[in-house]
């Protein structure tokens, strides 16, 4: 029988440690310790990097797709060529990229990643750059550049030498006598605007970010078609798309009229490249303001007008016919030209005619091509750019055009819900259309062109420009400066004429060059000490 003492002192033994039987269960780092790595991951350099490349891959989209800010009517289009996939592509923001909330999320990280991971360092650049070298290794021999030699001179000679040449290089010189007995050094650096221009680089790369946020929260980008002859202000009303930042006032709109004197064209004639555009420009006649005098100038490709701020962009131009629309009793019921949207290189456009005072009212759908050529199987195309034969192939419609409905309608659109179409024809300029059933007239009296401008303003973009410089000198500096450590050894007592010196440098960068420069120095301490 065993033991009873034995067994209940044997009943405690276990062979797992201690910790694991009288401890609870670890906790977790808690809540603010998941907070803190959350924040430290955040503000990594690798975090930074990661969201400064989704940046630019999420900016890629605002290239490939059209968008709202600078073309709607190509949006629209898009849309409806592809009736599938554009209005998922419209849900995700691929039309209205740089302000879609996604692409706020990863701009706004990359903010605060950016101020994390630099603020802290440039405080510690700051402190390192007001510290002193470090002394010198007790070996310099071990260093990747060392030299030795003897010079005719006292141990202060040739310290004072030394600090003097490396001065006079501009190096941060320490200068250490240590006790009698044991040696003394100097000790100099360079290169700090190394680390300098690696933080300006991406200071100013946080500052270009702030920059052009406030500029799309404080700025406004506008489109407007002005057709030749005609003018635009610069006010909300006469805007065909207008998109303001968040914190923007109508207030902040300057006072300036753009009148449309003619717009040129020239494209390639002949070759492979037929029909491409060569140039294009807008010759203006512009006023900021009432009562000032008239000014000329000529809006070309990345050439926009600058006007106290705000700058008026061409990007684009087309067609507009011009129609004289009579009733049954002669009276006028337009006499102006209409706006046709180009649908391919060689300017087919559409477009469509309202006449809500005609009694019934009437409309009109219809294609302008600018150089017209017919084909069995195509039918009527247009072959060039440029009005050589232009033509304009128009369908009327009878009915309501639903515009008493207080239904916002497009300019572009024709709607024909409530219509019948009572003939199509086709014109060239000069000729005349009966309508039927005695609604009148229409005359296809000539074709003008227009221009579409791009109107934007943004309070940001001086201080982005600034930035970019800055961080254009900061990486300059990040590539091209080096940072060299260098010390200078020798003992402090010898009852020799010559004394033993030790040179030794550290490069604190890859760039080459550091033995080459120790020897620069080596030389000329001595030359300072004995005079050759």
């Amino acid at each position: 029988m065993s033991d009873p003492g034995i067994d209940e002192a044997s009943a405690g033994l276990t062979t797992q440690p201690e910790s694991d039987v009288t401890s609870p269960n670890p906790a977790g780092i808690g809540a603010t310790g998941w907070l803190r790595w959350a924040w430290r991951t955040l503000t990594s350099m690798r975090a930074a990097l990661i969201l400064l490349f989704l940046l630019a891959v999420a900016a890629i989209p605002g290239s490939t797709f059209p968008q709202r800010g600078t073309n709607t009517v190509e949006v629209s289009q898009y849309i409806a060529r592809n009736p599938t996939w554009g209005p998922i592509l419209d849900r995700l923001g691929m039309f209205d990229v740089f302000a879609a909330p996604w692409f706020a999320a990863i701009y706004l990280l990359l903010m605060v990643s950016l101020a994390g991971c630099v603020i802290p360092r440039a405080r510690l650049h700051w402190r390192a750059m007001r510290a002193q070298p470090p002394a010198a290794p007790s070996r310099l021999s071990r260093l990747p550049e060392h030299r030795t030699l003897e010079l005719d001179g006292s141990p202060a000679d040739v310290l004072t030498a030394a600090e003097t040449v490396l001065r006079a290089r501009r190096w941060r010189v320490r200068r250490e006598v240590a006790p009698s007995g044991e040696s003394t050094w100097v000790a100099a650096e360079t290169g700090y605007l190394r680390e300098t221009g690696n933080l300006l680089f991406h200071l100013a790369l946080l500052a270009l970010l702030v920059a052009v946020a406030a500029g799309g929260m404080f700025g406004a980008k506008g489109q407007v078609i002005v057709r030749e002859g005609s003018a635009f202000s610069n006010t909300l009303t006469q805007y065909d798309s207008f998109s303001p930042g968040r914190l923007f006032k109508a207030d902040r709109l300057v006072p300036f009229t753009v009148h449309l004197d003619q717009f040129r064209a020239t494209y390639q004639e002949d070759g492979m490249q037929r029909g491409a555009p060569r140039d294009f420009a807008a010759d203006v006649v512009y006023s900021t303001g009432p009562g000032t005098a008239e000014r000329k100038a000529t809006i070309g490709v990345n050439e926009p007008l600058a006007i106290d701020g705000t700058k008026v962009f061409l990007v684009g131009h087309g067609y507009a016919p011009t129609f004289v629309i009579k009733d049954a009793t002669g009276k006028v019921l337009l006499d102006d030209s209409v706006v046709f949207l180009p649908q391919d290189g060689n300017f087919t456009s559409d477009g469509v005619i309202k006449i809500p005072d005609a009694t019934p009212q009437i409309g009109f759908t219809g294609v302008f091509l600018p150089t017209a050529e017919r084909d069995p199987v195509r039918g009527g195309f247009s072959s060039f750019p440029a009005p050589l034969r232009p033509e304009v192939f128009l369908s009327v419609w009878r009915g309501d055009l639903g515009l008493d409905k207080g239904t916002p309608q497009s300019v572009y659109r024709l709607d024909t819900s409530s219509m019948e179409r009572l003939g199509l024809k086709d014109l060239k300029p000069g000729q005349i259309w009966t309508l039927p059933d005695g609604l009148g007239t229409l005359t296809f009296t000539g074709v003008s062109e227009y221009a579409t401008f791009n109107v934007a303003s943004d309070p940001g973009s001086g201080w982005a420009l600034a930035a970019a410089v800055l961080a254009i000198v900061g990486l300059s500096l990040s590539l091209f400066v080096r940072r060299r450590r260098l010390w200078v050894r020798v003992p402090d007592t010898s009852p020799d004429p010559k004394v033993e010196v030790e040179f030794g440098a550290l490069g604190r960068s890859e760039a080459p060059g550091l033995d080459e420069e120790l020897d620069s120095v080596v030389a000329a301490v001595r030359r300072a000490v004995e005079g050759v």
